[in-house]
């Protein structure tokens, strides 16, 4: 089937970068909609737009699951999420008016021959609510099922503009992109059959962190930082996404995935792109997307023998976290008494071109660790002449500059200063910005950003076909070894810790070691 003809906005701009941009009058049809993310993340990062006024007047929400819910009762299981969310800001006046906008339709995505029915709604839907046919699917599914959906939306005839329904068409695919290189090519083959690339946001929600979108603008639009982000003043690089809470109830999803699929492959390798990649000409999506292409396509390959130095797993152990006693990974409800997933990994990457080489790159990421953090530390090279090593205080520390991805986004630069008295006592300090404290406010939910780049047919916050097969390459070698024995490379540690001693070993054999939040 020939994929229709799509109208993409360009842009790419930061988050408050000119007046927000309104989207055209949309339907956004959300497979899976009575699961958690939908309830969760989607729905009350739509009413924050509601309330912000960023949605057009002809915009809907059409919710689709199996579950046999009526229009009243899904919207009646929505409120609860959004009040739980807002807290004592909920505004229900507001709710009541952004819940006309909502929507359901019972339906199975297996059962090929229900999506007639789902189309037939969809048509009348956009009728009644003054929607020019511009439809936005968002696959909030399991995984296994995202080609299953495709297939129906374009057998179905919804993927291609018809009489009344002239507008655009475009799907959101939530993370893991495939499961291996090989899965991701499988996955892309299915999509590309019914959508052109252009037509596809691979939905990544770190990228729509207001954090993560100033890496940019912090690097290139300030003249201070740029000179020193080079081999010759950095030391190495950290990239930490660490949480306290375990699987959940995700057990049953996340023991399929472990975290090298659900963190490693996609938000981590990101972060390292975002970091490392050299200034785009402009920020259109596809000149963001090439630098990013580019820059993981110079990450070195580890040779087969020093795979295991190089990587690191661990699952949580019981313990203890903020004082409470909580079960091992393989106690928890949906997971096999005997997993051998991973619920940590820890990694070193190089890059092989002249702005790193010699460089490296630590990526990790956890579940029942110590603390919530998301933060990228830059660790600079010390003074070439330690003149305070022998003061009263010892060695200086060398500076460093942190990003606070969440939970408190911000930026803060260590440097060493004279403690008040007659002896030279050098301790380090702290400059720190923070987006509450400087702005006003919470930084608004990823997801509204990135939903509404999809409406806007923004791709520059997603990443592409070709950037989420490089990602797939470089973890590859490490999946083919875990595949031919599983349990290699996995070691324990306590819930309520940073994870597994091996993984200090990771940074320790080079003489550093990881930061502690």
């Amino acid at each position: 089937m020939a994929a229709p003809a799509d109208r993409a906005t360009p842009g790419g701009l930061p988050a408050g970068a000119g007046a927000p941009a309104v989207p055209d009058p949309c339907l956004l049809v959300i497979f899976g909609a009575s699961g958690d993310l939908a309830r969760r993340k989607l729905v009350p990062a739509l009413f924050d737009l509601h309330r912000e006024k960023m949605l057009p007047g002809g915009f809907a929400v059409l919710g689709v699951s199996r579950t046999a819910h009526t229009d009243a009762s899904f919207r009646e299981r929505l409120i609860a999420a959004a009040r739980e969310v807002a807290g004592a800001g909920f505004d229900a006046g507001a709710w009541e008016a952004f819940a006309s906008r909502l929507f359901y339709h019972p339906g199975d995505i297996l059962d090929a021959e229900g999506f007639p029915a789902l189309r037939d709604r969809v048509r009348s839907l956009c009728g009644e609510r003054g929607i020019p046919g511009n439809l936005l699917f968002y696959l909030s599914l399991a995984p296994k099922h995202y080609a299953a959906a495709v297939r129906g939306i374009g057998a179905s005839g919804l993927s291609a503009p018809e009489e009344g329904l002239a507008g655009f068409r475009r799907v959101v695919i939530e993370k893991p992109f495939g499961n291996d290189l090989a899965g991701a090519k499988i996955l892309s083959a299915e999509v590309s059959a019914v959508f052109r690339e252009e037509q596809v946001f691979r939905i990544d929600h770190y990228l729509g962190k207001e954090t993560v979108q100033n890496l940019l603008v912090f690097r290139f639009g300030n003249g201070i930082f740029e000179p020193l982000w080079n081999r010759n003043y950095v030391d190495h690089v950290q990239i930490t996404a660490a949480e306290e809470i375990g699987v959940e109830s995700r057990g049953d999803y996340y023991d399929g995935a472990g975290a090298v699929r659900d963190m490693l492959q996609n938000h981590l390798l990101q972060l390292l792109a975002l970091v490392a990649m050299e200034p785009p000409i402009s920020l259109s999506a596809d000149d963001v997307r090439d630098e990013k292409l580019k820059l993981l396509r110079s990450v070195e390959p580890v040779p087969p023998g020093m795979l295991g130095e190089a990587c690191v797993r661990g699952q949580y152990a019981a313990g203890t976290v903020r004082g409470q006693a909580v079960p091992a990974y393989r106690s928890e409800r949906g997971v096999p008494p005997g997993s051998l997933t991973e619920t940590y990994v820890a990694a070193r990457f190089t890059v092989d071109n002249w702005r790193w080489g010699g460089v490296p790159f630590y990526l990790r990421s956890g579940k029942r660790l110590a603390g919530r953090v998301s933060e990228i530390a830059i660790r600079f090279r010390p003074a070439p002449y330690r003149l305070f090593e022998d003061t009263a205080c010892g060695q200086m520390e060398s500076n460093q500059l942190v990003l606070n991805i969440q939970p408190d986004e911000g930026i803060f630069l260590q440097f060493g200063a004279k403690f008040p008295g007659p002896s030279i006592c050098v301790q380090p300090v702290q400059f720190r910005f923070s987006y509450e404290q400087a702005f006003g406010g919470k930084s608004p939910p990823a997801y509204g950003r990135l939903l509404l780049d999809a409406m806007l047919g923004d791709a520059a916050l997603f990443p592409r076909e070709d950037i989420v097969e490089v990602s797939w390459a470089l973890l590859e070698p490490y999946l083919e070894r875990w595949r031919e024995n599983p349990g290699q490379d996995l070691y324990y540690y306590p819930a309520g810790s940073w994870g597994p001693g091996e993984a200090d070993a990771l940074l320790a054999r080079e003489g550093r070691q990881w930061r502690t939040p």
